[in-house]
């Protein structure tokens, strides 16, 4: 397995902020594809809240959740439980080295997980490999250069500079919302349907969600662990910008902006 470090880890303030995600707001360039009886790989799947969302989608057919957290998959696997789901299973893996045999999926789908990756085009390839001739790819990622705000208040300036050193210290790319044509082409995909969509925090209960959220993710996830370790901020410095966040949501006109590039890569 190639070496990655997962920039965001897997603190509670992560996953928490994870496990709120719908296949409605996250993945609905794929659901029109979508068809009962499919078969459906959901790769970096988290603690599972969009898998079961498109389980309930392709049903009867089987959805498999694919992560490299143990504990995640126990949270989605349990998240399914609650839900009734019963053709969802999660397993533990690895993007690069996916352990299922050749065209065995119609639909492989990646949500925010080539960002975090050292070679996002060889795990596009992997996934182009699973997936059935005429089958799609489908992945989402955001485009943190792309993010915009208000206030501009120099706090969030500061998060977004040292996430951006955090990421590509750790070899993969933050910007990957506006790469992804350019990757699924590298892996050999010709067939390729780009969108966007935006996720955007401006009133008063998304903006205190998002500052709480990131308030606490500054200074306990693993934001803070690298960049203490680097000596990017020291202990004030993330004081300061976790401060920041909560003066924003604070703010009666504050917004918050997300851009998500998308592709439907669809195989040969």
């Amino acid at each position: 397995m190639k070496d990655e470090v997962y920039s965001h880890g897997h603190h509670k303030s992560v996953v928490n902020a994870h496990a709120i995600r719908t296949a409605e707001d996250c993945a609905a360039y794929l659901l029109p594809e979508l068809r009962s009886g499919m078969m459906l790989l959901d790769v970096g799947c988290g603690p599972g809240s969009i898998t079961v969302d498109l389980a309930e989608l392709v049903a009867p057919g089987q959805v498999i959740g694919l992560d490299r957290s143990d504990d995640v998959l126990t949270q989605a696997a349990e998240l399914a439980a609650l839900r009734g789901i019963e053709n969802a299973t999660f397993v533990s893996g690895n993007i690069y080295d996916l352990e299922f045999d050749d065209d065995t999926f119609d639909v492989v789908h990646g949500h925010q997980v080539l960002q975090h990756l050292t070679d996002p085009v060889a795990a596009l390839y992997e996934m182009r490999r699973v997936v059935k001739p005429g089958g799609i790819v489908a992945v989402r990622d955001a485009d943190f250069h792309g993010m915009s705000w208000y206030p501009e208040l120099p706090e969030l300036t500061d998060w977004m500079d040292t996430y951006q050193q955090i990421a590509r210290g750790n070899r993969a790319e933050p910007d990957a919302g506006r790469h992804l044509i350019s990757w699924a082409q590298a892996a050999g995909f010709r067939e390729i349907i780009p969108s966007s969509s935006n996720w955007l925090y401006a009133t008063e209960e998304q903006r205190r969600w998002q500052g709480d959220v990131w308030s606490e993710r500054v200074l306990h996830s693993a934001y803070a662990e690298q960049a203490l370790e680097r000596g990017l901020l020291d202990q004030a410095g993330l004081e300061r910008i976790a401060q920041g966040w909560l003066a924003w949501a604070d703010a009666p006109d504050a917004w918050f902006l997300i851009p998500n590039g998308e592709i439907l890569a669809r195989k040969p």
